[in-house]
């Protein structure tokens, strides 16, 4: 068993220990006891160094942890010292999170069922689903909470005995507690600030919905001004470039959108008219083939909307009969009139299935794609002989 430092100061950043093993690579160390909190209930684990070596990783191996150095350690006492600033974020996080579950749970009766704490933000999962003003309230009344500087201890107390915690532990034995007063009392082996004004200001900052619950994610302390800087600077650059006051570019990147979206749906109009007049000169310009079928090929960069408009315009007319090759990826678009003697996507099912590519339509339009570039030469040749035997049927 190693003895848990922290569990009793997580403030301690510097320790003496003794190794009790190690790794045969002498990368994997076991001391008698540790400062080092290890990977658990969603907390990252204590980065640091032990005996002048980079610690890599903590792990938890069912009562004794497991330091992985970045190098081999030969020793039979150590000293061990804390990333202080990676701690004690560590610690405003996870304090900020009891905190902000026991808001949550007491405004709007929503339990928190897991918990991650991020490189950049932590997340909770609720089982509830709140909206954007009750997600508010809930980020007020959590600061409200750190500006009171309540006490966060650490007690202990046994599993048989009725602990009054804020969710039920699995555990049984001794069981650690961190209780915020008169707020929250939850089992955890985390480490935890001193009183909740070291947590920071909490900020929540986006809402997901998981797995039928509903994600926050939240940053406390430095986290939260950092973020709110970065957003209010990103905001800013938006407002400059509208040469806009701050609070009015929401409203004026809609108005925007709007007129982003009225000009797009024209533009794509306009692009359609434009095939269409194409696809009709097309067929105007295209002497018919001994068997009276018009045919237009062309290789395309990508079958898109104007070139299905063009096709159809070109197949608008009497025997006609449009193909389109892109190639990168491979890909036809094969169109027919109605009374060309061709039926589109019987045809082009046909060829590609055969070259082991895929695709399929109605009589008059169709599509596919093939495996390989070099597969195209083969499928136009069968394609351009079937458009042939079925014209001369027709």
């Amino acid at each position: 068993m190693t003895d848990r430092l922290y569990y009793h100061d997580s403030y301690l950043t510097e320790f003496r220990a003794r190794v009790l093993e190690a790794g045969p690579d002498q990368k994997r160390v076991y001391l008698d006891q540790t400062a080092f909190y290890p990977t658990s209930g969603g907390q990252p684990f204590d980065k640091g160094t032990i005996g002048g070596v980079d610690v890599v990783d903590v792990v938890d191996e069912d009562g004794r942890i497991a330091h992985v150095l970045a190098a081999p350690l030969v020793a039979s006492e150590v000293t061990g010292a804390i990333d202080w600033h990676r701690r004690f974020d560590h610690m405003q996080q996870h304090t900020g999170q009891h905190l902000l579950s026991a808001v949550l749970l007491g405004l709007y009766d929503a339990p928190t069922v897991s918990f991650h704490l991020g490189a950049e933000s932590s997340t909770i999962d609720i089982a509830k689903s709140l909206d954007g003003g009750q997600l508010r309230a809930a980020e007020r009344r959590a600061n409200e909470i750190v500006f009171e500087n309540r006490p966060v201890t650490v007690s202990y107390g046994h599993s048989s005995q009725d602990l009054g915690l804020r969710k039920p532990t699995g555990r049984e034995g001794e069981i650690r507690i961190i209780s915020i007063q008169d707020l929250d009392r939850s089992a955890c082996g985390g480490t935890h600030v001193r009183a909740t004004g070291e947590i920071g200001p909490i900020l929540i900052r986006r809402l997901d919905r998981i797995r039928g619950n509903m994600r926050i994610e939240f940053l406390c302390a430095l986290r939260a001004i950092a973020r709110a800087r970065s957003d209010y600077e990103a905001l800013s650059a938006v407002a400059r470039t509208f040469s806009s006051p701050l609070d009015e570019v929401p409203a004026l990147v809609n108005t925007q959108r709007e007129k982003l979206t009225e000009s797009e749906r024209l533009q794509r109009r306009l692009e359609n008219e434009l095939a269409q007049a194409r696809g009709r000169e097309l067929y105007a310009s295209t002497a018919p083939g001994p068997d009276g079928v018009r045919r237009a090929e062309r290789s395309v960069d990508a079958i898109t909307d104007a070139l299905r408009s063009e096709a159809q315009a070109f197949t608008g007319g009497s025997k006609a009969v449009f193909l389109a090759i892109a190639g990168d990826p491979p890909a036809l678009m094969l169109a027919a009139s109605s009374d060309s003697g061709v039926h589109a996507g019987n045809l082009l099912k046909t060829v590609l299935f055969a070259a082991g590519g895929r695709g399929g339509g109605s009589a008059t339009m169709a599509q596919g794609s093939l495996p390989s570039k070099p597969l195209i030469d083969q499928v136009v040749q069968a394609i351009s002989a079937q458009v042939g035997a079925s014209a001369s049927n027709a």
